[in-house]
């Protein structure tokens, strides 16, 4: 089967090539040397931009390769600086060197950073960020596209920044700032990821790229920039894509696209540019499976479901039926597609200014975003059960309905009571957590800021000064249905019937599947504005050291409200599974809510010589509680808040680099409140509060080793100690066995190293690598209960450039080598799995491998 896609995508890459390698408004290529040789000295903002090589693969190699010394950033600054000079920790990547590294999402890419432990299991998106031991699943990352969030907050109602924020070959660089001024240029972040958009140059350029894997990927990018006149620019460029994806559903995993443009026009004023973005995907997300027979866990599972294909996604999902009584007492009914996965819309318009008023630099940035969510995942909730233990825990409830119950029975569903009989395959049954989700939201954020460069009898001084202003908000609706399953890849679902002494079917526990009804019901509506006012200075004492000091100080309002809930049956006497519903009561819970937080920062960098530096750094960081608790019934409203701390040592030689970077963070409070699933009701929207303290220390390393002109070893390393501090608990649960503990899911190291050899072939430059990635031990618990062990992966990629063409094949996990991440949280937050081994987790995935085909002008 595998072979077939391969030779279907294969046809159809070629294809798309040869349409793709005649660039609409292409000029001559023999045209470009002479026009680039005409460029004139790098332009300030009243000239056009000159002849950028983006696309050209001998100009990206050129870029992948330069001294790290030469490498400029632009995010966390007052004004573009060398990665080398600035006093916090900071990557770079050019497209050039993402292609190199070619990661299989978003948070693959950022988990070959230092300082980010990532759980990049999930598929494409909604993966697990964690920066520098921050507890949180995206590690107060906010991701901005040209220095501004397509949506003002982290994350959004069951989306994160990766689902919006896609790369492409219309993304020029990423770059990643962990810690440092981050909590001065965004709001509520401990990092910042910042993409770049292509733009277009004097030059008109382009590039197409097909990508075909074995995972039946299926993947078209493109891009072209150039000029419309002497004063006008543009850039168009985007992706569509299918896949089957790693684990087998039954049906596509991924399919969708993304396109980005932008038109950018020089005046004697400054520059402007006007930027449109409509993303339009879905990705079915994969959940946690069980691994290991929970009466002994020493039995594996893999004989029902795969270690590494395996996935409680199904083909019998894609007609799922939910119910619910609405305000009014009347029926809702749908039917819901496991298939449709996390599908998001949004558009946003963007609009820049960089200019300069007299001595001041003025930059202004404006976005407009509005978008839907509609969602549908099964999620995994209790461990799998004894079939017979499962069954006789209804038996007293099924008696009392029925009647004369003699015994209960499984059956498929949707066979007409085909009986099913789990001791023919595990002997066990599990269920499972049907989740549909819905929402509109929109965020409307500006930015205004001014820089101006003062000079003093002791050094000068960039102060820069802003406003961020913004107005976001969202609808939303869940419905979940708790669903009855075999114990298998794909599962089918099952019905447990109730038997006379005769044989003959009295009722049903379930109803097609459904063992549960509408155990968890939420709606509810928030409009939020919210505005920033920061300042940051930055003085250059001499040519060896330099200080920096900020603020930012923003206020908040949220006005929502949550619908509320009560238990109602919904009357069908043939069946159990509508007997205890959640069903909207017509009433509303009202909130409005105002937070205000301040942050700031103190760093100071000094360099010993042109080759080594070093730096520190304090941060005071507070992050409000998301707008969502204003669309909650009975929220917890806690401000978190840390202090950061960290100081560095930097080295360049050549090529050559190494940055290590010693952290320490602490928390009061730290909100680590989580929501439960209840396995006796089936609810899973009451929140079991944890609050307290908890204390990061730890060191990361960056470095790149030039052995040869033409053999060089990247590498990140983090070694880190993250723990929890003096927790509280409101429900009874025994704070005092968390104190002392490694946070949940944190590994105490991680890190990579990625060697690489360049060659000739005759024309042909080849570019061989390898890579070989560790994640340490973590526990799936705030007790430390139950253990995830340590895993390791290993990959490989050969790149081969051939003038304007480039073929590459990428490599994973090429061992196969098992590991575990994530655990159950549903169920297993508190108090762990019932045993000192993960016997369910979210595994990564096996080997895959994926061809990339480009073609540049």
């Amino acid at each position: 089967m595998i072979e077939k896609k391969m030779a279907l995508a294969i046809g159809c890459a070629l294809g798309a090539l040869y349409v793709f390698s005649t660039p609409v408004l292409a000029q001559d290529p023999s045209q470009e040397p002479a026009q680039a040789s005409q460029a004139p000295a790098p332009p300030d903002s009243r000239t056009a931009p000159q002849a950028d090589p983006q696309g050209k693969p001998q100009a990206d190699r050129q870029a992948a390769n330069q001294a790290d010394s030469q490498v400029v950033v632009v995010t966390g600054s007052a004004r573009p600086q060398r990665r080398f000079d600035v006093s916090y920790a900071v990557n770079a990547l050019s497209q050039a060197e993402v292609q190199k590294l070619a990661p299989l999402n978003m948070a693959d890419l950022l988990g070959k950073l230092p300082g980010i432990q990532v759980e990049a299991t999930g598929g494409e998106v909604q993966n697990v960020t964690r920066v520098r031991g921050i507890p949180t699943d995206d590690g107060y990352a906010l991701f901005q596209q040209d220095g501004l969030p397509l949506m003002t907050e982290i994350n959004g109602f069951f989306f994160r920044g990766d689902s919006m924020n896609r790369y492409d070959l219309m993304t020029k660089t990423i770059e990643v700032v962990r810690g440092g001024p981050a909590p001065i240029y965004a709001s509520q972040a401990a990092a910042i990821v910042n993409s770049t958009t292509v733009t277009g140059t004097e030059t008109t350029r382009g590039k197409a790229q097909v990508t075909v894997g074995t995972t039946g990927l299926r993947r078209i990018d493109a891009y072209q920039a150039g000029k419309i006149d002497d004063r006008t620019f543009y850039a168009i460029g985007g992706f569509v894509r299918e896949d089957d994806g790693h684990r087998d559903n039954g049906f596509p995993n991924d399919r969708g696209g993304q396109i980005r443009a932008n038109i950018k026009r020089v005046t004697d004023a400054g520059t402007w540019k006007l930027s449109a973005n409509f993303l339009n995907d879905h990705n079915v997300f994969y959940l946690p499976i069980p691994v290991a027979d929970p009466r002994n866990p020493g039995v594996s599972l893999d004989p029902y479901i795969d270690y590494f294909k395996g996935t409680m996604n199904s083909p019998a999902l894609r007609n799922v039926s939910q119910k619910y009584l609405d305000g009014s007492d009347a029926l809702q009914s749908s039917r819901r597609d496991l298939a449709n996965g996390r599908h998001l819309r949004f558009g946003n318009i963007g609009l820049q200014y960089d200019g300069e008023l007299g001595p001041w630099q003025v930059a202004a940035k404006a976005g407009f975003t509005k978008g839907t969510l509609d969602f549908d995942a099964f999620y995994s909730t209790s461990n799998p059960a004894d079939a017979t233990t499962f069954a006789n825990g209804f038996l007293a409830a099924a008696r009392s309905a029925f009647g004369a119950v003699d015994r209960l029975g499984y059956a498929l569903s949707g066979t007409g009571g085909q009986a099913y009989d789990p001791a023919s395959a595990s002997g066990l049954v599990m269920q499972g957590q049907y989740r549909a989700l819905a929402s509109d939201f929109h965020s409307n954020q500006v930015d205004l800021n001014v820089t101006r460069n003062f000079r003093t009898g002791l050094g000068s001084h960039d102060v820069k000064a802003g406003f961020y202003g913004s107005t976001y908000g969202a609808t939303s609706r869940s419905v979940y249905n708790d669903m009855l399953i075999e114990v298998q890849g794909q599962p089918r679902t099952l019905d447990l019937l109730a038997y006379s002494a005769s044989g003959a079917v009295l009722g049903s526990v379930t109803d097609n599947g459904v063992l549960r009804y509408t155990t968890t019901l939420n709606g509810g509506d928030v409009d939020a504005r919210m505005g920033a006012l920061y300042l940051n200075d930055t003085w250059d004492i001499s040519d060896r050291l330099r200080l920096d000091a900020g603020v930012r100080t923003e206020r908040y309002k949220y006005d929502g409200h949550a619908l509320l809930t009560e238990a109602a049956n919904l009357g069908d006497a043939a069946t159990l599974a509508d007997n205890n519903t959640r069903a909207f009561t017509g009433a509303r819970q009202a909130h409005v809510i105002k937070p205000h937080t301040t942050n700031w920062t103190v760093g100071a960098n000094y360099d010993f010589s042109t080759r080594f530096g070093g730096y520190a750094r304090a941060s005071h960081l507070e992050v409000p509680p998301t707008m969502q608790v204003a669309s909650s019934v009975d929220p917890l409203v806690l401000t978190t808040k840390a202090n950061q701390y960290e100081a560095g040592f930097k080295a360049t030689f050549g090529r050559s680099y190494l940055y290590v970077t010693g952290f320490y963070t602490q928390f009061d409070p730290l909100n680590a409140s989580f929501v439960a699933f209840n396995p006796v009701t089936g609810r899973n929207d009451q929140t079991v509060p944890f609050f307290g303290k908890a204390v990061i220390r730890g060191a990361e390393i960056d470095g790149a080793w030039h052995l040869a002109k033409r053999l060089v070893v990247n590498a990140s390393l983090t070694f880190q100690d993250p723990e929890y501090r003096n927790f509280v608990s409101a429900t009874g649960a025994d704070p005092s066995r968390v104190v002392g503990n490694q946070i949940v899911r944190e590994p105490r190291v991680f890190g990579n190293i990625r060697p690489s050899y360049s060659f000739s072939v005759g024309d042909n430059v080849v570019d061989v690598s390898g890579s070989y990635a560790y994640t340490g031990k973590r526990y799936v618990d705030l007790f430390n209960a139950t253990a995830l062990p340590s895993y390791r992966s290993v990959g490989a990629g050969i790149l081969v450039t051939r003038g304007d063409w480039q073929f590459q094949l990428a490599g994973d996990n090429l061992t196969n080598a098992k590991g575990l991440t994530e655990g159950n949280p549903r169920t297993d937050t508190l108090a762990g799995q019932g045993s000192n081994v993960a016997i369910y987790g979210r595994p990564v995935f096996g080997r895959s491998a994926r061809l990339m085909v480009s073609k540049a002008w």
